[in-house]
């Protein structure tokens, strides 16, 4: 793959652009199809006199979440009525010391769908062969006005998306919030460890340079080389042997777009085909996309070769030209600065999302009209609308409320 010739970035109707001061060296809701719901575990009958702990019931299946199992009163400590010296009849208790020659068993992990199989290390159930909830089947964070929500999907074993948000303040004091989303290249190696490790690195990097007062687009564009850097990186811990061995595996790589909003200003950027939209509050203006995807698609349509929707229509629409990864032939961060006129909401997903709302239109009218308000809670309807709409991939949404821009404020 090549990477995507340079596209001009649209400007959100009543939203100016701003020139870019770097351009020059730039260049929820647990859903219950992923895991099986199984009857509560019976009770264990406690162990006897001098036996080893076992463990108790089995964790409950909560999608995303580990519940531990709860360990039954050890039998390896006994309590022991004694008779009294003076005949038999007295009320002395002694606790007798745990047998040493008797060793506790490891703890078992038990399957959530067949509550009678082991967990495997790689995660599959030894009975029934079913995956186990991981972490990452379902993410939900709320930072200040921030919210995201992250979900496996209903047809992918795995989550490979991640995101980070945060809020830190300018020099100024006055407060910015940060968003990243990252989508995991799936032919790739590790791709969860990829998107993971650039959304990290993305935001640590924002976190760190918006307070000394680094201007947002500066700031954004050091944030999306720091996230290369962290997935670069992956690709030198796999050993040269393993390399050898399975040479068509290609390196950890991911897709990148953040978002940086202060009181008058939003910045955005990105690498691949993850999305940024802006949805006004009162809806008196047109929502608008202000990103352009690294795409095969993208490409066609700006070569003037073929129409949008013939182009999104082809099976290899979404063949991405951009990318981070030891692997990518040249990094090409893109930023873009907009001064809307009015409060909106920024919504900053991956494909998993938009898939199901493409255009800027759809987005709006699938995401609530109080988002400003309750940004976790129209995250998790955004989810909630891929997931019916076949959830056929990860799906990863932030949402940043931004505030209406000062009267009389200047030009940033």
């Amino acid at each position: 793959m090549h990477p995507a010739a340079p596209h001009p970035t649209p400007a959100a109707p009543n939203a100016h652009a701003v020139p870019a001061s770097d351009a020059a060296s730039a260049g929820g809701p647990v859903h219950p199809a992923a895991v099986g719901q199984g009857p509560a575990a019976a009770d264990r009958p406690a162990p006897a006199p001098g036996a080893p702990a076992r463990p108790g019931a089995a964790p409950t299946g909560v999608q995303g979440t580990s519940v531990p199992a709860q360990p039954a009163p050890s039998g390896g400590v006994r309590l022991d009525r004694q008779a009294s010296d003076e005949g038999g009849g007295g009320d002395d208790y002694t606790l007798q010391a745990p047998d040493p020659r008797v060793a506790a068993e490891p703890h078992v992990t038990l399957c959530v769908a067949c509550r009678a199989g082991r967990v495997d290390d790689d995660g599959y159930c030894e009975n029934c062969g079913h995956a186990q909830p991981r972490e990452r089947d379902h993410m939900e964070q709320e930072c200040g006005p921030v919210a995201a929500v992250s979900d496996r999907g209903l047809r992918h074993h795995r989550n490979e998306d991640a995101f980070a948000v945060g809020t830190t303040t300018l020099p100024d004091g006055s407060p910015v919030s940060v968003a990243v989303v990252c989508d995991g290249v799936s032919s790739a190696t590790r791709p969860d460890e990829a998107s993971l490790a650039a959304s990290r690195a993305a935001n640590a990097s924002l976190l760190d340079a918006l307070p000394r007062g680094t201007h947002p687009q500066q700031a954004m564009h050091e944030a999306i080389l720091a996230a290369s850097e962290a997935v670069n990186a992956l690709a030198d811990e796999q050993p040269a042997e393993a390399r050898e061995h399975a040479p068509q595996q290609n390196a950890p790589a991911c897709t990148i777009v953040g978002a940086v909003v202060t009181a008058g200003l939003l910045v955005v950027g990105w690498v691949g085909d993850s999305r940024v939209y802006w949805i006004p509050v009162d809806r008196s203006a047109p929502p608008a996309r202000l990103t352009e995807d690294d795409s095969w698609a993208a490409q066609m349509v700006a070569a003037g070769l073929m129409g949008e929707a013939e182009a999104y229509a082809d099976h290899r629409a979404h063949a991405i030209t951009g990318w981070l990864g030891a692997d990518a032939y040249e990094l090409e961060p893109h930023t873009a600065a907009f001064k809307p006129d009015r409060p909106g909401v920024v919504v900053v997903c991956t494909d998993g999302l938009w898939n199901y709302a493409e255009s800027a239109d759809e987005m709006a009218e699938a995401m609530p009209a109080d988002a400003a308000a309750r940004p976790l809670h129209a995250a998790r309807v955004l989810v909630g609308h891929a997931l019916d709409g076949g959830g056929h991939d990860n799906v990863t949404v932030a949402l940043v409320p931004f505030p209406a821009a000062p009267r009389g404020a200047g030009s940033a």
